[in-house]
């Protein structure tokens, strides 16, 4: 059955942060990500044509953190790691 919708995109993906100011500082002084627009409690971020929001988690909120860095069997041009909330990343790097 042939669904009703053409999904051509994402606009952007939601992560809850514990310290919206460490998280906006990672994403955007360590891995180059461009501010779009923000308010005190969110920062919506872009890369290329994708986006990211970052949203402060209400006190209280569980959010559970990682720092494992790691690569993808048999493949250079790939790594895996933890932002400072413990959301995983993947990094793709262009094969030359």
């Amino acid at each position: 059955m042939k669904s009703p919708l053409q999904v051509t995109g994402i606009d952007h993906v939601v992560f809850h942060v514990k310290d919206l100011a460490r998280a906006k500082k990672f994403y955007v002084d360590f891995l180059g990500m461009e501010v779009d627009h923000e308010r005190s409690w969110q920062c919506f971020l872009k890369c290329g044509n994708q986006g990211l929001a970052l949203f402060e988690a209400k006190d209280g909120a569980e959010i559970h953190g990682g720092s494992e860095v790691h690569g993808r069997d048999g493949d250079p041009h790939c790594i895996y790691f933890h932002d400072p909330d413990g959301h995983q990343l993947q990094l793709l790097m262009p094969k030359n």
